[in-house]
């Protein structure tokens, strides 16, 4: 059933969050000796772990530090290369591996669910997701899971096994990952992010770039010179997507129109579809339930990546039709949470890098942008220089905003820029109040951060939620 002998071993779980807990239930179910080390000693964790300590793990909370005398470290995707506890392991021998990586050495053989799996700096969640949709419309019982949804410990090990796996991988999660090979892997894009964590740019893209590690036959971005490349370097038979004309072979955009440029379809076996270009239609772009050239470009990689799966396994092209007419995006993600006085207040605050707010912000004519938080080493300097004229104003909060000032300075000195220097959740009220202020009939205000949230906010849906709720408020008081 699985190539991973963990009866009797010593298995250390770095990191008590949901995956964590997830590993140790598992394997202590098959035999290990468990230990679960965290740094946070508190009642809640307590409680979080006594069940398992009751089916006999043992716990080492308050000190994440010092090492361990284990067979096997598995980590929670956060933890660092250079924790010292993990660096100790690497020292000694011992192996260190993420969730995932266990989660795919432990599927059920001889016949596991493929798995389609999406990474990328930006726009994972709801490609993945839209994956998850044309598998469902294409009769596959499928989920979504990994870095979103449930941990791929239970759902590779769920007594009612699934067709199909869609599964998000983080940079972090492939990082720790040996042997983790999708059956089809898609990079979305690769642009600064995460870079204290990876220590350089060449290392942030080779851990993207793992997703592809025994090559094969992958779909890649064709729009991004860094994902070309790695991909044209990594797989034996690539196959680009683009939000422009498609390459044969490929997937692309002809006149507003989603088409497959690289099957063919023959008349017996389901409907055919109509030639646009190069391609066959799959999907208008206006029948999408979300908005933006970003998220026409999630569509193009979604149904670039199921159609590819469609090369080994039935994926008809009317799934992707109604996978992707059927989904509907998830919160915090270019979420319109009120109109009012001829201003549309959105929330994206899943725009946790300058990548990504810089696509939130290219979707809209006139913005008044609330951003700021925790740029984890990222150059706030490009995404300001490019968007710089539709800046109607900026409101900046969280720890890193005299970085973005400075950009802001240096790119567009002439766009109003209000300051919040209250460091906790109070902060958003203010924000809120001062982009009200700002705003004019025809503008958006949208929270599209560029930046994590933790410095201020429990994590980007804390913040996402404070900021509909100060948005609330301030409408009622205006009206």
């Amino acid at each position: 059933m699985t190539d991973v002998p963990v009866r009797g071993r010593r298995v250390a779980v770095a990191g008590a969050a949901v995956s964590g807990l997830a590993v140790a239930r598992v394997m202590l179910d098959r035999g290990a000796r468990v230990l679960i080390v965290d740094s946070r000693d508190d009642a809640a964790m307590r409680e979080s772990v006594a069940r398992l300590v009751a089916a006999g793990a043992e716990t080492r909370l308050g000190d994440a530090e010092s090492a361990v005398d284990a067979d096997l470290v598995v980590t929670s995707p956060g933890w660092r290369p250079d924790q010292p506890m993990l660096a100790a392991s690497l020292r000694d021998g011992i192996e260190v591996i993420g969730e995932p990586e266990l989660a795919w050495r432990m599927r059920p053989l001889p016949d596991p669910a493929p798995w389609v799996a999406v990474t990328g700096t930006n726009g994972k969640t709801t490609t993945v997701g839209m994956v998850e949709a044309i598998l469902r419309a294409a009769g596959y019982r499928a989920v979504a899971a990994g870095n979103v949804g449930r941990p791929l410990i239970d759902v590779v090990l769920d007594p009612d096994p699934y067709d199909v796996i869609a599964v998000e991988l983080s940079s972090f999660q492939l990082h720790w990952s040996r042997r983790l090979a999708p059956e089809v892997g898609v990079v979305l894009n690769i642009a600064e992010d995460h870079l204290d964590w990876h220590g350089s740019m060449d290392a942030y893209a080779a851990a993207k770039a793992a997703v592809w590690r025994y090559g094969g036959c992958q779909p890649y971005n064709a729009d991004d010179p860094l994902v070309t490349r790695l991909a044209i370097e990594a797989n034996d038979e690539p196959h680009p997507f683009t939000i422009g004309q498609p390459a044969s072979g490929g997937f692309g955009v002809v006149d507003g129109v989603i088409v497959d440029a690289m099957s063919g379809w023959a008349p017996d076996q389901e409907p055919q579809p109509q030639r646009r270009g190069l391609g066959w239609e799959l999907v208008a772009a206006d029948d999408l339930a979300v908005s933006g050239p970003h998220n026409v470009a999630n569509a193009v990689a979604a149904a670039a990546a199921t159609r590819v799966l469609g090369l080994t396994r039935p994926m008809p092209w009317t799934a992707v039709r109604d996978g992707l007419r059927g989904f509907q995006p998830g919160r915090h993600r270019n979420e319109i949470v009120a109109r009012a006085g001829g201003v549309t207040w959105v929330d994206d605050s899943k725009a946790t890098n300058p990548h990504a707010a810089a696509a939130s912000i290219s979707a809209y004519p006139s913005v008044v942008w609330i951003a700021g938080g925790l740029l984890k080493g990222a150059d706030v300097g490009p995404l300001v220089a490019e968007q710089a004229a539709r800046l109607r104003g900026v409101v900046l909060i969280g720890r890193d905003r005299g970085q973005i000032a400075e950009a802001l300075a240096r790119h567009a000195p002439d766009v109003p820029v209000v300051t919040v220097v209250t460091q906790d959740t109070a902060g958003m009220d203010e924000a809120v109040q001062a982009a009200a202020e700002l705003a004019q009939p025809g503008d958006t205000v949208l929270l599209a951060p560029a930046a994590a949230s933790m410095d201020m906010f429990r994590d980007y849906a804390d913040r996402g939620d404070r900021y509909a709720a100060a948005v609330r408020r301030i409408i009622e008081y205006l009206q």
